[in-house]
């Protein structure tokens, strides 16, 4: 193990894969050893990454939290001999996720994602009537304008294809200002 000191320098997010169902006890777990043992330097943070599913519609609607990668877990660590032992010693955490025993830390972009992304800010904002073309998804490449913005990250954009306006729905994530 000793050529992971090597392999990985500096705080990283690392994933872990658990037993289904053991990601909130893996958590609270590797967090209460971390406060026992004093590991803060070594180990930050540990996440389960979280989405917002809406069931029903109307009235009945219910909103609630899921998990966007069930069975495993994410940690912000230094990666060395000390964190991956403790790490991997957890009840309920099978291995960390790469090649073989190496572990393999999260992209920057992977993390954003994953977490939900930093923040937008004042610069990044979009407001209605703005010029937009969508950048990902199935609707890449059209163009429009912006008509509706919803709390959840939604937005309307009128595309006009085959003659005629139509509404497309997008994630704000997907979308970028057209140039002026």
């Amino acid at each position: 193990m000793s050529d992971i000191n090597e392999m990985n320098a500096g705080m990283r997010w690392y994933v872990a894969h658990t037993y289904s169902g053991y990601e909130n006890k893996v958590k609270a777990n590797l967090e209460k050893i971390v406060e026992n043992r004093g590991m803060q330097d070594l180990i930050t943070d540990v996440r389960i990454p979280m989405e917002s599913v809406t069931e029903g519609e109307g009235e009945e609607a219910k909103t609630s939290e899921a998990k966007l990668l069930p069975s495993y877990v994410l940690i912000r660590m230094v990666m060395c001999d000390e964190s991956w032992h403790v790490v991997r010693n957890i009840r309920g955490v099978t291995g960390f996720v790469g090649p073989g025993s190496k572990p393999v830390p999260l992209t920057e972009e992977e993390v954003e994602f994953l977490l939900g992304g930093a923040p937008a800010s004042a610069d990044d904002a979009f407001a209605i009537g703005d010029m937009v073309t969508i950048a990902e998804g199935i609707f890449a490449g059209y163009s429009g304008k912006l008509a509706e913005i919803s709390e959840g990250g939604d937005v309307t954009i009128i595309v006009s294809a085959v003659g005629r306006d139509m509404p497309i729905k997008a994630s704000i994530k997907e979308i970028k200002r057209l140039a002026e």
